[in-house]
């Protein structure tokens, strides 16, 4: 059941930070994005000490930090 959940919730995550970067990316894509993305989010802030509590700031941390692995996807392609 938690692998149900961490692919729903990677989709979502990968799904909000594409739209939001206006990047194309199939479903396979958003949950990848999405996963490998929260867990660089939530490691790059708590890095410089910010924490989040609740599921909207997890949500936050976790959007922020697919849209800095889009970036940086990009910034490869070139």
């Amino acid at each position: 059941m938690d692998i149900l959940v961490t692919l729903i919730v990677g989709a979502v995550v990968g799904w909000l930070a594409s739209v939001l970067m206006k990047a194309r990316m199939g479903l396979l894509g958003s949950i990848v994005v999405g996963i490998v993305g929260s867990l660089l989010g939530h490691f790059l802030f708590g890095l410089i000490g910010i924490a989040a509590y609740g599921a909207v700031g997890r949500l936050i941390l976790s959007v922020l930090g697919a849209m800095i692995l889009i970036s940086i996807l990009r910034a490869l392609r070139r």
